[in-house]
């Protein structure tokens, strides 16, 4: 029943820009935190950023800071990420997720413990 769809992924140049959305069904998005983490093959997987709840405070890893930003529409039901000045470094498949995402004492990015989460859209930065 709840359902998170990622789209907005691609092939892109260094430099570029990207914006990746989350679009919620079964349930009401501003009701909740969302987050977006990504996996790359051979890395940790690793929180890019939250938005909470309503008016909740938004936050980011250090890596993407100054680049990326979690906005809602919530009209549509749907958490964006706008991804400016893409480095190879961003590769990976990009995930949503619903529930309690927060960052910790060192502005590291962490799900909540029963988060729902969607399948992913792939972010290839290429020179």
């Amino acid at each position: 029943q709840i359902q998170l769809e990622e789209s907005g992924g691609g092939l892109v140049q260094p430099g570029d820009s990207l914006r990746l959305s989350c679009a919620v069904s079964g349930t009401t998005a501003e009701y909740y935190a969302i987050g977006w983490f990504r996996q790359a093959p051979g890395k940790e997987r690793e929180g890019v950023a939250c938005i909470g709840s309503h008016n909740g405070v938004s936050s980011y890893a250090d890596s993407v800071k100054g680049r990326f930003v979690i906005f809602r529409e919530d009209a549509m039901n749907t958490v964006f990420l706008q991804m400016n000045a893409l480095k190879i470094e961003d590769t990976g498949v990009y995930i949503c997720t619903l529930g309690g995402c927060r960052a910790d004492r060192r502005n590291r990015i962490n799900p909540g413990s029963t988060d729902r989460w969607g399948q992913g859209t792939q972010v290839t930065v290429s020179s």
